[in-house]
């Protein structure tokens, strides 16, 4: 087990660095001057030569690249053309809030998917499994952006149970568990599960059926075996499968999503993301962009050692 995630984290080096380098290609092959938002519109070609080299942007692409990753090696970004501040403060603090709501999202859309993916595996062809695959396809199919409106409409607007926008009182950005904090967590929360919630109940429902009516449950049946020993058995040959999915959907969830968290004003790293993009802040977006894209790297790398952990035919392989 050790040898072989020695080889996954030998594995990880060479993905960091093309991670990084595509990061760094994909800002900077946009069109637009960065410095537009910080220059004046009466600015001069000196002062504008003069940020541009206190940025480091009048040196060549590879120069750039490479003091940027040098600087990136030891936590250090840059500073936000927009606001002057730290580059990794904030998107720390906007992935703090994506990792928040993830985790909420991922216990709803998890648990939800695993069970109606039981369920549906279980009572195949029945309407039972046409029901929870009703709910997949749906979670799946229907716009988050537009069921995250959907639920501000009803939720907030009509019925008035839960706030709409923010994550705190007053405009807070701050987290705290506790209810004048979690409220604002509901509703965005929801909206974000329901795509992993249908991917895992299909992909839960098919590795339960296909397990099912293979011929070793069908001998432990025959054996006698109670069907809550049976039902380990499904749970154990399934789980590695579904755990990878699972590991690429919260993945997805921890990159942040634009879309919902700028319907919800939910201060996170899709919501800073934006801004930067719309802002042309090359530093936030590299920085961003580079940190999301480490979390879903070294989070593939947990899912499978994971992995190994429960199948030791992945390690053998």
């Amino acid at each position: 087990m050790l040898a072989y995630t020695a080889r996954r984290i030998v594995y990880v080096v060479p993905i960091v660095i093309s991670v990084a380098l595509v990061c760094f290609l994909l800002v900077h092959i946009t069109p637009g001057d960065p410095l537009v938002a910080v220059l004046p519109a009466d600015a001069s070609q000196e002062l504008a030569a003069q940020l541009r080299a206190a940025y480091g942007f009048d040196r060549p692409l590879p120069v750039q690249f490479g003091l940027w990753l040098l600087r990136a090696l030891h936590g250090d970004l840059g500073n936000s053309i927009a606001t002057g501040r730290p580059v990794l403060a904030e998107v720390m603090r906007a992935v703090g809030n994506t990792v928040t709501l993830a985790i909420a999202a991922a216990i709803i859309g998890f648990t939800m998917g695993v069970l109606l993916g039981l369920i549906a595996g279980y009572f195949r062809e029945t309407w039972i499994d046409k029901v929870a695959t009703s709910f997949a396809i749906a979670g799946v199919s229907v716009p988050h952006y537009w069921l995250g409106m959907l639920l501000v409409i009803i939720f907030s607007v009509q019925l008035n149970w839960l706030p709409a926008v923010g994550a705190g009182p007053s405009g807070s950005n701050s987290w705290a568990w506790d209810w004048a904090h979690l409220k604002y967590l509901v509703l965005p929360a929801i909206t974000t599960s329901v795509i992993p919630m249908g991917i895992v109940t299909r992909t839960v429902r098919a590795l339960t059926g296909d397990i099912l009516s293979q011929d070793f449950v069908e001998a432990l049946r025959a054996k006698g075996l109670h069907e809550r020993g049976v039902f380990r058995h499904v749970i154990k040959n399934a789980a590695p499968t579904a755990l990878a999915v699972m590991g690429l959907q919260l993945g997805y969830m921890l990159g942040g999503s634009i879309l919902i968290e700028t319907v919800f004003s939910w201060p996170g790293s899709g919501f800073l993301l934006n801004s930067a993009i719309f802002q042309r802040d090359l530093p936030l977006l590299q920085g961003t962009i580079l940190i999301l894209a480490l979390f879903f790297v070294f989070l593939n790398l947990l899912v499978d050692i994971a992995q190994a952990a429960i199948d030791p035919r992945i390690k053998r392989g």
